[in-house]
């Protein structure tokens, strides 16, 4: 199928369609709209859509404020001369994931006063653009470096990528309005600056084309999924200056995207450019890209991705490492790589209706995404390493130079994941289902109200502190339907029981319903929640000889909170017989402190094994990883010893 072809016949006019981050063009399986689900505001995560729109959008918009971000607009709509701008060249974009954040918020709850503070915004940002439509705050204005002079690093296009991803948001939620505007004009002004007979270049942060590809969908612009087909074909060509300590396998610039094995380099770069590829070729009916974008995901899910469903290993390049490099106390599993990891798989998902890709974004909701804010939704985690080796320093209400730390911080220099993290709670709902021609498909549990296909469901539910989803009909279509139940690839044991019928077993994978539907049916699908042992490859050098424990979708760890006085976390073994016992969300285990002789001024290497000067037996509490240092700094591991 010809791009030509493909987008001619199937994009449709502009229209405000279904609010949802992601449409694709005549795909049989969708995702529901944001306005579809009313989440429980007591359930996992109905607390946590709650506590992002009450607390984490303002607390996001008041740091931007503080440290003059957006002021940066102000100053070039003035036409004032720049000497010291603050933030980096990409603080623009997370003025853009913000409003997108808010964007959706208002879908799903009107609020006269956050429509306001979004109308408000919207007007700062866009009395900053250029008359040809260009925007930006850190080149191309007085004082400023010339436009598109570092492509390589400047984020020119990358921020542009998130305006549109907002505007996608607002125009879905029946809004044609001035965020529209700008983000069309930006979107115009770089067609015609990198389109056919223009620049031939790439931007170094891939992000503008996913975007470009969701704008055309929304706005029935075809210049912009052409535009996004070029920026896919123009990458791993050698086009882009690389700097000292960075390599071209750092901007996916090393290898073309249909060659290439696996994600490499910056993890949430790599992640971004593949969701464009795979929406590209979604669109235009390109196999030989899709199949290419498949094979990367499956390589990198089996062979680079940690037990939590973070991705990026690396430090130096915040990237992905080689095969089997998976270091526990050295993952840096940055937040936004598990949005971009969502983002690729639920892209996946919509395109193939396979439960594997439905699987990975529970292990990665849960185990990232959670993860990162506090409760109060005002401090966030960037990196989620596996192993934390010293408690981290309390956070204090400043700028959080570093991305690691052991410890949530209010905002960071690089502060592009409490946005990122905002934007994807304000989202949630749409991951939640799916429908098609034959009925709806409920892939993530949550306790609340979805209206979609025909159906009202009312689902409640305490998972996954606990393993039963209870689906009740409020309403179906006429005839015979499919309710389709996804199953965890953990699940092992699970029943599906309809009405009074006796309970029936079902593998992980799908467990299907059809027939008629009435108001008052009810299927109770139940899992086994109780704690489990989960042992890694042994080829991943860093955990061998050590096991971790999940209970249902959530990776357990050990804080050192939870010891005894006296003992450390590196001197704790674990003896993994029989299975773990379970309490209140976590699990117990009965492990070992070891105490192994000081040899203080000496090389930490013997010509024997070292042996124990003491061991006592302990009773082991282990908590959701996505919880650990609520109570204060803490040292942490998710892989835990075994003792001999």
């Amino acid at each position: 199928m010809t791009l030509s072809t493909s987008i001619a016949d199937q994009l449709p006019d502009a229209e405000a369609t279904v609010a949802a981050p992601v449409r694709p063009t005549g795909s049989a399986v969708q995702g529901v709209a944001v306005t579809d689900v009313q989440l429980d505001a007591q359930g996992f995560w109905g607390v946590r859509q709650a506590v992002n729109s009450s607390a984490t959008l303002e607390h996001c918009l008041q740091w931007m404020e503080r440290l003059g971000w957006l002021t940066n607009f102000d100053r070039v709509a003035r036409g004032e001369v720049t000497h010291d701008r603050p933030g980096w060249q990409f603080s623009d974009s997370e003025v853009y994931k913000l409003l997108e954040a808010m964007a959706w918020d208002l879908a799903r709850t009107p609020d006269p006063a956050l429509e306001a503070t979004f109308s408000a915004l919207v007007e700062r940002v866009g009395a900053a653009q250029d008359d040809d439509g260009y925007l930006n705050t850190a080149y191309g204005h007085p004082g400023l470096p010339p436009r598109y002079s570092d492509l390589a690093m400047g984020h020119e296009l990358y921020n542009i990528g998130h305006l549109l991803q907002a505007a996608v948001a607002r125009f879905r939620s029946g809004h044609d309005d001035r965020l529209v505007e700008i983000a069309r004009r930006a979107a115009d002004q770089i067609c015609k600056e990198f389109g056919a007979g223009g620049s031939d270049a790439i931007c170094g942060h891939p992000e503008i084309e996913v975007a470009l590809v969701e704008a055309g969908r929304a706005f029935g612009e075809r210049r912009y999924l052409e535009q996004a087909r070029l920026f896919i074909e123009r990458r791993g060509r050698g086009t882009l200056p690389v700097r000292p300590l960075l390599s071209a396998e750092y901007f996916q610039d090393d290898v073309p995207v249909r060659e290439a094995t696996a994600l490499r380099g910056h993890a949430v770069r790599a992640l971004y450019l593949t969701a464009g590829a795979l929406d590209v070729a979604v669109e235009t009916g390109d196999d030989e890209l899709f199949g290419a974008v498949t094979r990367q995901w499956e390589h990198t899910v089996a062979r680079r991705t940690y037990l939590t469903g973070g991705m990026g290993s690396r430090h130096q390049d915040e990237g992905f490492g080689d095969d089997w490099e998976l270091p526990a106390d050295r993952a840096y599993c940055e937040t936004c790589a598990g949005v971009g990891s969502v983002m690729l798989a639920w892209r996946l998902y919509l395109a193939t209706g396979e439960v594997r890709y439905a699987d990975l974004i529970e292990r990665t909701l849960f185990n990232v995404v959670a993860t990162s804010p506090s409760a109060d939704g005002t401090a966030f985690f960037y990196a989620n390493p596996l192993q934390q080796r010293e408690p981290g320093e309390p956070a204090g209400d400043g700028v959080n130079t570093r991305a690691e730390g052991g410890i949530r911080a209010p905002w960071f220099e690089v502060s592009c994941c409490p946005t990122n993290v905002a934007r994807t709670l304000a989202s949630l709902g749409s991951y939640l289902a799916s429908v098609d021609d034959e009925g709806i498909a409920l892939l993530q549990y949550a306790s609340g109200e979805i209206r979609a296909g025909g159906f009202v469901l009312r689902v409640d539910t305490a998972y996954p502190v606990e393993g039963a989803v209870r689906v009740r009909v409020v309403e179906a279509p006429a005839g015979a339907q499919r309710l389709r139940l996804r199953v965890p690839e953990w699940a092992t044991d699970a029943t599906v029981q309809f009405g009074d019928d006796a309970p029936v077993s079902v593998a992980p994978g799908w467990a299907d319903l059809t027939r008629s539907f009435v108001s008052g049916d009810s299927v109770v699908l139940r899992f086994p929640i109780a704690p489990r042992f989960t042992w890694p490859d042994p080829r991943i050098d860093a955990v061998r000889d050590t096991v971790a424990v999940e209970r249902g979708p959530l990776v357990l760890c050990l804080e050192s909170t939870d010891l005894p006085a006296g003992v450390a976390i590196d001197d704790v073994h674990v003896h993994p017989i029989g299975a773990p016992g379970a309490v209140d969300d976590g699990a117990r285990l009965t492990g070992t402190a070891d105490v192994v002789p000081s040899a203080d001024g000496t090389l930490p290497y013997r010509p024997e094994p070292a042996s124990v000067a003491g061991r006592r037996p302990i009773e082991l509490t282990l908590v959701p990883y996505h919880r650990w240092a609520e109570r204060g700094p803490a040292t942490m591991r998710v892989f835990l010893p075994v003792a001999d």
